[in-house]
């Protein structure tokens, strides 16, 4: 959906729109250019205002906060003295990849008694700021207004979502999010742990998300899965590479289903990803996957879960493996590549949900920090957390 639509669907921002302000809605921002100030050194400057946008159904909701941030100079008087009112804090607040606010601004709307009340929508709110960092200017020069009637081109955006992330705008780390636009992951599995992953990549900014399992979606696989399929959904009897989705597909766009497993027959369908999170158990197509993972030099992660009876109790522990073209010499060591005797406790005991999603979890988190989401000093490619005792420890660094 493209920034004017997105206004036209919000009476307050379409009536900014009509006053003449040059705004835009970029990746759950509003955002007005052109907005004339005075600098210390009395000169008149042209800044950017800025507001985290409150959204149910990409229509804007009145505004949650009554914080602003300004890219530019620090707003003065005519006399270059700071404007007061609007409580500024310096720094530097990444906005999007191209635009960091330097000025976080503060300042309530007011009842006519002079006591404090929220905004009721942002035509309010962002023409009150207006008013108090452009007034100065137009004092100096009548022709200073943030009312430009620019004709803005409507460009729609590319994003996958079908509607704004403000998750990472109200965060503030929209510039962040951006270095996860993998262009193709795989997950291959969609079992307990697979479809956990599933839930938690499908929600970032990877492009194409392909889901590769050709196992049947059935009522066990409802207790170890994100989300609550009704009894009318398990009867349709859909794969789980399609149940997927077709449930994420209301989120977003780029979700490929692969309806198969794979074999040494279709491994080659793995060329051309960025990067794959493996999450099926058996070790004879683990290992058919890995070594051409390998050949291809493509990244993975591949994640590992062991259970045990152990007196009325559940003893487990969790395994995320990842390995790079950089460094492969710890896959034999730490990944099982000769099926042994199965597990039949996981097997049997389908309520672990909670191990399922901790093993996915840690897996994303390896691989946001692989794609430097997230600070990684340690740089570990393997981690084993320890469910009694709840200890995890790091081995196979650099």
């Amino acid at each position: 959906m493209s920034s004017h639509q997105r206004i036209n669907l919000s009476p307050d921002l379409k009536k900014l729109r009509d006053a003449g302000y040059d705004i835009e809605v970029v990746a759950g921002f509003l955002i007005m250019r052109d907005v004339p100030y005075v600098t210390a050194q009395k000169e008149i400057k042209l800044g950017i205002l800025a507001s985290n946008l409150t959204v149910v159904n990409d229509r804007a909701e009145p505004p949650d906060n009554h914080q602003a941030y300004f890219c530019g100079e620090m707003p003065c008087n005519i006399d270059g003295t700071p404007i007061v009112q609007i409580g500024s804090s310096p720094g530097t607040y990444p906005i999007l990849p191209d635009l960091v606010a330097q000025f976080y601004f503060s300042n309530k709307a007011q009842n006519e008694d002079g006591s404090h009340k929220p905004d009721s929508d942002y035509f309010e709110k962002m023409s009150r700021y207006v008013e108090i960092i452009s007034g100065p200017a137009s004092s100096i020069d009548k022709g200073a207004t943030a009312k430009t009637f620019r004709v803005a081109p409507d460009t729609s955006e590319t994003s996958v979502f079908r509607y704004m992330d403000t998750a990472s705008s109200r965060a503030g780390i929209v510039a962040v999010s951006k270095k996860l636009e993998m262009r193709r992951v795989a997950i291959i599995g969609l079992g307990g742990t697979g479809s956990y992953v599933c839930d938690l990549v499908a929600k970032t900014p990877v492009q194409e998300l392909n889901l590769i399992d050709g196992d049947k979606f059935l009522q066990h696989n409802a207790f170890r899965s994100p989300g609550a399929p009704s009894p009318d959904e398990l009867d349709l009897h859909l794969s789980k590479a399609a149940y997927f989705r077709d449930l994420y597909s209301k989120m977003r766009t780029g979700i490929v289903a692969h309806e198969q497993y794979i074999t040494s027959e279709n491994v080659d369908m793995l060329q051309g990803m960025d990067f794959v999170f493996i999450c099926i158990d058996r070790c004879e197509p683990k290992k058919i996957i890995i070594d051409k993972l390998v050949e291809l030099g493509i990244p993975f992660i591949d994640v590992g879960m062991g259970v045990q009876l152990v007196d009325d109790s559940l003893l487990g522990q969790l395994r995320v493996t990842l390995s790079t073209p950089e460094k492969r010499d710890h896959i034999s060591r730490q990944i099982c590549l000769v099926d042994a005797n199965e597990d039949p406790d996981y097997d049997q005991n389908i309520q672990i949900a909670d191990l399922n999603a901790l093993n996915a979890t840690l897996a994303v988190i390896k691989w946001k920090k692989f794609c430097g989401f997230y600070l990684d000093l340690d740089g570990e490619h393997n981690s084993t957390y320890i469910v009694d005792g709840n200890k995890i420890s790091n081995e196979d660094k650099p």
